[in-house]
């Protein structure tokens, strides 16, 4: 689809601005907000995505780690489920959101309920759903094991009636994930999860896509179309409809177009208001944090090519099975592959865009063992293997 035409811009930044705004929107460049803590980063990111991939930590345990630092981990999954300030619904992917979002999905819980299925259909779905919101009005909050079990007995995919129904309730917004139990989904029933106030909103799918574009620009700071839809996976035209009138301001970008020209982008208006100043983080960050979980975005952004090689083939892989981009100085400058034996952090691979790499990546390993409880760091493979002795004298020497 053709983009629509873009207004007039009120401003030009050059590609190493946008660069340091959206650190900036992202929290990882200046003073981080540690009175506002996990629940803070959570509220100002608007999503944080989860996955069942846990090698140094899980997905979204890493996140506030990038922005906090060494944050108690026991204390990450009460901060994100407590008191009822989050749930989980699907945004960029599965994500925990800030409770307040509740009502911006009303659109997307709208098209499914116009849909009429998602991946599974019911063989008799009034029964089925009448059965599993009984079961939780009188039992309380219940994963899918609790209430019979999620699979026939077959592959994951293989789901039994009860999954396909819970999952279509929380699809259209009757029940709620509350929290993640042993990587499980607990359902309670929305109107028992979701304060009154919320669950009372209905706002109409303008306001919906307005609001939730507004909220992605906030969070990248500024941003292009595509880069606004790809936040909260809208589709373009969902976005061209609403941002206009999203309060973001129309700016144009030199090196984000073709060629290194100049490209459309919208900007936050409290991002353009102050140059981006501060201390930049050093920081391992998870493959699905929200400054890189756009590929497109991070190349243009860092010129920085990053793939998830979790699933690609072992003998194909080139950086790795879980291969963590390493952030220094404002810009991404290596990635490592992690693993855990005992209370030693292996560094499978390490690989480094330059020698003024090697001291970060250092530090971020020691930093990142005595956060999962290491007190020892080794040092397995280097790219370049030139420079594997400095990087191992480097982890030593802290």
């Amino acid at each position: 689809m053709t983009e629509a035409p873009s207004p007039k811009p009120t401003a030009e930044l050059s590609a190493d601005e946008a660069r340091r705004i959206a650190l900036r929107a992202q929290g990882l460049l200046g003073a981080p907000d540690r009175r506002g803590g996990v629940r803070g980063v959570l509220r100002h990111l608007g999503a944080v995505q989860l996955d069942t991939i846990s090698v140094l930590a899980r997905s979204h345990e890493l996140v506030p780690y990038a922005r906090l630092g060494a944050v108690d981990r026991s204390a990450v999954e009460g901060a994100y489920w407590g008191a009822g300030t989050s749930f989980e619904y699907w945004s960029h992917a599965a994500c925990i959101l800030p409770i307040e979002e509740w009502p911006l999905f009303a659109f997307r819980r709208r098209a499914f309920v116009a849909r009429g299925h998602r991946w599974h259909r019911l063989t008799d779905a009034e029964r089925s759903c009448a059965e599993v919101l009984a079961r939780l009005r009188g039992d309380g909050p219940l994963t899918a094991t609790d209430l019979g079990g999620a699979r026939k007995g077959g592959p994951w995919w293989d789901w039994s009636e009860t999954k396909i129904a819970i999952e279509w309730l929380l699809d259209i917004g009757q029940v709620v994930c509350t929290e993640r139990r042993g990587w499980k989904r607990v359902y309670d029933l929305a109107e028992r999860a979701v304060p009154a106030e919320l669950l009372a909103q209905e706002p109409d799918d303008g306001s919906c896509l307005r609001r939730l574009v507004r909220q992605a620009g906030a969070a990248l700071g500024v941003a292009t179309r595509a880069d606004l839809a790809d936040y909260h996976r809208l589709k373009a035209e969902q976005v061209d409809a609403v941002v206009a009138d999203s309060g973001l301001l129309p700016v144009t970008v030199r090196g984000w177009g073709r060629g290194g020209g100049t490209a459309p982008a919208w900007a936050d208006p409290a991002a353009l208001a102050a140059p981006p100043r501060g201390r930049h983080r050093t920081t391992l960050l998870s493959p699905f944090d929200s400054l890189i979980w756009d590929r497109a975005r991070t190349e243009r952004i860092f010129g920085f090519t990053h793939r998830l090689e979790a699933y690609v083939p072992r003998p194909k892989r080139v950086h790795g099975y879980f291969a963590m981009p390493l952030l220094a100085g404002g810009r991404l400058v290596g990635r490592v592959d992690p693993a855990r034996e005992g209370r030693t952090l292996i560094a499978r691979q390490a690989s480094l865009v330059s020698p003024g790499a090697v001291e970060p990546m250092a530090r971020a390993l020691r930093e990142a063992a005595g956060w999962v409880g290491c007190d020892a760091v080794r040092v397995e493979r280097v790219v370049p293997e030139s420079l594997a002795g400095p990087l191992t004298a480097a982890v030593s020497a802290g």
